[in-house]
């Protein structure tokens, strides 16, 4: 899963972030690129401490899990920071929705960051911690999933079904993936997971109202 995350957040920042660094089109505040550090270094510690656990290495596993949370808190603060700066970049070209969108990466970034606090709170009962990893890795890459749309120019509404519906439709891989090895769907799959699903859902269905519109403004300005 975490391999496949880091195929899919390659390919959607291709066209934003890594081809302009490449043709040195690309110029943001430092912050910004200690964000995608973190993110890239938060799919690869997924990616090994997988393999620790697949190869038996348990007490490596333990000693490399303490970078979790400074890596998540990392990834939370540079995103949130990236997230201001990208909205007053945009304000220009598309008014209050840049703010709006602000205060949605607030709030996804933090839900990724409680999730992986409840991860590592819950890692003396694996099957809780190592589903949490995963929801918190399939949390926080529906931005990249929703940048696709650069490269599928055609598919409609791409917020809902790029960002929501194929963003998250792991989940419904890992329900399935248990009920066939275990004869049952994990409590995380079932109901922490849609209920994240369902917070995002709201999000997406409320951008444009005026309730949330107020509240994009008070967090950007809380920020400015």
């Amino acid at each position: 899963m975490a391999l496949a995350g880091l195929i899919v957040a390659a390919i959607g920042f291709s066209t934003t972030y890594v081809l302009p660094i490449a043709r040195s089109s690309f110029s943001a505040p430092w912050y910004v690129h200690v964000h995608g550090a973190a993110c890239l270094g938060w799919l690869l510690l997924v990616i090994v401490q997988s393999q620790h656990v697949l190869a038996g290495r348990t007490p490596l596993h333990r000693n490399l899990g303490k970078a979790a949370l400074p890596l998540a808190v990392t990834l939370w603060a540079a995103g949130i920071a990236t997230g201001h700066w990208a909205s007053a970049r945009d304000l220009p070209s598309q008014g209050a929705a840049a703010k709006t969108a602000f205060l949605g990466t607030m709030t996804g970034l933090t839900l990724f960051l409680i999730i992986v606090g409840a991860a590592i709170a819950w890692r003396k009962r694996p099957d809780w911690h190592k589903r949490m990893i995963l929801l918190a890795t399939i949390h926080v890459l529906w931005p990249a999933f929703f940048r696709l749309r650069h490269l599928l120019p055609d598919v409609p509404r791409p917020e809902i079904w790029l960002a929501v519906v194929v963003a998250y439709s792991p989940i419904l891989v890992a329900a399935i993936r248990d009920r066939r090895r275990y004869g049952k769907v994990h409590p995380v799959w079932l109901f922490i997971a849609p209920a994240l699903v369902a917070e995002q859902s709201i999000e997406f269905a409320y951008f444009d109202s005026a309730p949330w519109r107020r509240l994009g403004q008070a967090a950007f300005d809380l920020f400015s």
